[in-house]
């Protein structure tokens, strides 16, 4: 059974390795000409370690940690407040497993390289299905027939529009945020920094495992267009909506502009699909629910693991294979535990983010009390990680790695 998988970041690589352990012949086609750098900082939260396991693949992400200790909150001269670290087993806003996204595709696309067939800098510019299966045009006027399709594009996919009937709906969270690295030097550590500041703004640094750093600055506000400026005008709007913050936003600014091709900047949204498969085709990953609450990567990889493994369970049923039964079975499984982890709190992300100083001493109040040792666990508690906690994974039909 042949299946087309479009999205080479993270879920698409992943729901390509189940099917592949599970014997479908796979196709992964990704629109950039090679695969991604190492990125931003993603972690592995809740099921999503099982999720690895079952992968295979627990061990060689652990062995490509990011080697970040914990957090530490900072005031705008750079001392500490309030700590709060990583620690086994426990998953704090430093997770027990943090990694770079470019590292955690590479590992995962390297599991099928000599199996499944991956191809890029293409895309699909036309999607026709029947119950036969799924025709498709390429950008490079490649024709070709499949009987499944996945999407793993992410929130903004293209072939999710030209393939599904329904539309996806955008919840704007009225924050942008960039992203860069820049180069380490003797004042960085091994701890993840993080700056709040009056007027709405936060700055932070965070360690990573190829003598760089990674950084962020976020900041809300209506929606600008910002996103679709240049590099350059956008690291303008940066330096002016940083000015008089303080600490190393100055550094993070220049770094940004010494390392245009690795900056990112982003309108905050979440996505919601009706519908996660219409036919033979099925989304997966921020495709289908992009959630921006820091459990994208782990809701990625439980998805690809429950669409690939309840695929396996239908072809292995007898009898004619139905995917919509699988599918069915996919979105049953997943969406109550999806559902949970995108519900956006009241108040957030502006509490994050106050604009008063009333507002960041609350804010730093909280900080500490989240650092208490005696509250702790509380803290763990109050994050998106617990919404996938009484999640239990079938044991599906994916022979695992011996």
């Amino acid at each position: 059974m042949k299946v087309l998988i479009t999205g080479g970041s993270i879920a698409g690589p992943a729901v390509a390795l189940g099917l592949w352990r599970a014997g479908f012949s796979v196709t992964l086609l990704e629109r950039a000409a090679q695969a991604r750098g190492a990125g931003q900082n993603v972690d592995i939260r809740g099921a999503g370690h099982e999720a690895l396991r079952r992968m295979g693949l627990r061990d060689s992400v652990a062995g490509a940690s990011t080697g970040e200790l914990g957090t530490r909150f900072l005031r705008p001269d750079g001392t500490v407040y309030a700590s709060v670290p990583g620690r086994p087993g426990r998953d704090g806003p430093t997770a027990e497993l943090e990694i770079l996204r470019g590292q955690l595709s590479r590992l995962l696309l390297r599991a099928t390289a000599d199996e499944a067939e991956h191809r890029y800098g293409d895309h699909l510019v036309q999607v026709d299905q029947d119950e036969h299966g799924v025709d498709v045009v390429s950008a490079a006027d490649r024709r070709e027939h499949y009987d499944l399709l996945v999407i793993a594009e992410g929130r903004r996919s293209r072939t999710r529009d030209l393939a599904f009937t329904s539309r996806a709906g955008y919840r704007d969270l009225g924050q942008y945020v960039a992203y860069g690295t820049i180069d380490r030097d003797d004042t960085d550590d091994r701890w993840w920094r993080w700056l709040t500041a009056t007027g709405s703004r936060v700055a932070s640094l965070r360690p990573d495992n190829l003598g760089t750093m990674r950084a962020a600055l976020a900041f809300l506000a209506p929606p600008l267009g910002l996103h679709r400026l240049d590099v350059e005008a956008q690291i303008a709007v940066l330096r002016t909506r940083f000015a008089g913050v303080g600490w190393e936003t100055g550094r993070i600014l220049d770094g940004f502009a010494a390392r245009p091709e690795e900056f990112y900047f982003e309108r905050v949204e979440q996505v919601r699909t009706p519908r996660w498969s219409e036919g033979r085709v099925a989304i997966v990953g921020d495709t289908a629910w992009g959630a921006p609450t820091g459990m994208g990567t782990s809701l990625a990889l439980l998805g690809a693991y429950v669409l690939a493994g309840e695929l396996a369970v239908e072809r292995d049923r007898g009898g004619a294979f139905d995917p919509a039964r699988a599918f069915r079975a996919y979105e049953q499984r997943l969406r109550p535990h999806i559902d949970k982890t995108q519900r956006v709190p009241p108040g957030v992300p502006a509490a994050a983010l106050p604009k008063s100083r009333w507002g960041l001493a609350v804010l730093q109040g909280a900080h500490r009390l989240a650092a208490s040792r005696a509250l702790n666990g509380l803290a763990d508690r109050a994050l998106p990680t617990s919404a996938s906690a009484g999640l239990t994974l079938p044991d599906y039909p994916l022979p695992r790695p011996r």
